[in-house]
């Protein structure tokens, strides 16, 4: 049967190639809401495409805007962060895909879970910052929830036929991103344009500068502690180079599980909205020969300290990954603005997680206001007594 499809941020990366893959497989998906924060140009042209029953801009200012391009179309057009909240619960949505950037994906989502809507979900921030939570309600409503990252999807495509095996524990690759090798002395003057250069996918401005740092990694390992009710030490990474392995599990036994392709975000994305259903495609297959060696390292965690930053925040727990998260998101869009170095992003990061409050266990209501005060003392790190544009989601 064909699912109809929410995405919540399709604009972005991970939306517009979902759009890529139902606009492939017509017969298997349709595009039933779609939302942007800011980009009102693309999201009319897609509505125009796909015909949503609904879009939401986050923006309220381009609200006019959308609303009399769609309006003609019949598209009902909604404005504002609670109208994402809302239109998730609509009955004719069978999966929603929660491609929003940062925290802000952490309320539609679980709003979606509490209406009983399966999620695949790449806004990895959201099993970052409330993990607990959100996987306490999907096993109250009898939710699903797909991972769309490609490290994820891996680990959940090796489990398939394997959840009553005990694991002992997943390695999540990394490509080591464009400064793999690099030294602090290099590291010290790079630029944003030297970050957004990354070797092998092609992705957004936010989580390429997180895969420079080696962030992605972390958050990718808190989200995965998550996803797969695992233990902080079962959780190892290693870096991989030519991104063809895209994470393995260990079982008890010793006997190891790869999942393997071309680096290629529209095939987890595909799985996700098509499990458990494999949709043939017509996706460039992988060629033995063009990869005679695959290589592996140790990740070097001294000199790209936010993986090991993470690892201390998961340890922690309670909402000290909030922090690191919400930390993380102001350094990284200081840095892409030129108002911060490379190198004194993890230190920013480590700086709020030192200072900001420590809740053991905390609400959604808490973590929001954690996030709030983390940013403003990230700003205050970073500006000192400046104010600039960039509020909180």
């Amino acid at each position: 049967m064909k699912k109809n499809i929410a995405i919540l941020g399709s604009t972005g990366s991970i939306g517009t190639q979902a759009l890529d893959v139902i606009r492939s497989n017509p017969d298997h998906f349709s595009a039933e809401i779609l939302t942007a924060q800011n980009n009102s140009n693309l999201l009319i042209k897609q509505a125009l495409e796909f015909k949503p029953n609904a879009v939401v801009i986050g923006n309220e200012k381009h609200y006019l805007k959308v609303k009399e391009a769609l309006g003609p179309h019949m598209i009902k057009v909604f404005c504002g962060e609670k109208s994402i909240e809302e239109v998730v619960e609509f009955d004719n949505i069978d999966i929603i895909l929660t491609a929003m950037v940062g925290f802000a994906g952490l309320k539609p989502t679980l709003k979606a879970i509490q209406s009983g809507k399966n999620i695949a979900l790449a806004n990895k921030e959201t099993l970052v910052v409330a993990g607990n939570i959100i996987t306490r309600e999907a096993l109250k409503s009898g939710v699903n929830i797909y991972p769309v990252d490609s490290e994820h999807s891996a680990i959940f495509q090796c489990l398939t036929g394997e959840f009553h095996n005990p694991l002992e524990c997943i390695y999540l690759t990394a490509s080591g991103g464009p400064f793999r090798g690099k030294d602090k002395e290099y590291l010290k003057n790079v630029k944003k344009e030297d970050a957004l250069k990354h070797p092998n996918w092609d992705m957004g401005f936010k989580i390429t500068i997180d895969s420079a740092t080696l962030m992605n990694k972390g958050l990718e390992v808190i989200e995965a502690r998550w996803l797969f009710a695992l233990k902080p030490h079962q959780i190892k990474v290693i870096v991989h180079p030519q991104s063809i392995i895209h994470s393995i599990v260990q079982f008890e036994d010793g006997s190891m599980k790869a999942q393997m392709g071309l680096p290629d975000m529209k095939l987890p994305i595909q799985y996700a909205l098509g499990y458990p259903q494999r949709i043939k495609s017509d996706f460039p297959r992988f060629n033995f020969m063009d990869y005679p060696e695959l290589t592996f390292e140790e990740p070097d965690s001294k000199t790209f300290r936010n993986l090991e930053l993470a690892y201390m925040a998961m340890e922690k727990d309670g909402n000290m990954p909030c922090i690191l998260n919400a930390a993380n998101e102001v350094a990284v869009s200081a840095f892409l603005k030129g108002k911060t170095g490379f190198l004194e992003m993890p230190e920013i990061i480590e700086k709020c997680m030192h200072k900001a409050n420590f809740i053991d266990n905390p609400s959604v209501e808490d973590l929001c206001l954690t996030d709030i005060e983390t940013r403003k003392l990230a700003r205050e790190i970073i500006y000192g007594s400046e104010r600039f544009s960039d509020l909180p989601c």
